[in-house]
């Protein structure tokens, strides 16, 4: 039985396909999870720092490099000048900047975008 500390949260936006394609997989796979609207509750700033380290710390992969606000923002050129905090501070005010889907349980598993190997670990 999952606790609800580590259950799977889903952050994501219901215009995305992309993001409908995850829920699906999950769907498929009879997981036990919390769906979040990523506009309306970024994830936090904790919930991005754990993400940031599960992703190698490779800050880029948490941004939605191909989205709208990411281009008007100029984040492009701006983001190798941004520190840690700065970045995730930015990320956790505006879920339109945050690669989606975003899924993460507790402190140990998660995944950014949508790539079938990695949301298999996931599905449970």
């Amino acid at each position: 039985m999952t606790s609800p500390k580590s259950r799977l949260k889903v952050y994501e936006y219901s215009g995305c396909s992309t993001c409908k394609k995850a829920l699906k997989f999950l769907d498929g796979r009879h997981t036990d999870y919390e769906k979040v609207p990523i506009l309306e509750t970024p994830p936090s700033e904790a919930e991005l720092r754990v993400m940031l380290k599960l992703m190698g710390g490779e800050i880029r992969k948490l941004f939605n490099t191909s989205g709208q606000a990411y281009r008007e923002m100029g984040l492009g050129a701006k983001l190798s000048s941004m520190d840690e905090k700065q970045a995730l501070r930015l990320l956790a005010s505006n879920g339109r900047l945050v690669k989606r889907p975003f899924a993460i349980r507790g402190q140990e598993e998660g995944a950014v975008g949508f790539k079938e190997a990695d949301w298999k670990k996931l599905a449970r």
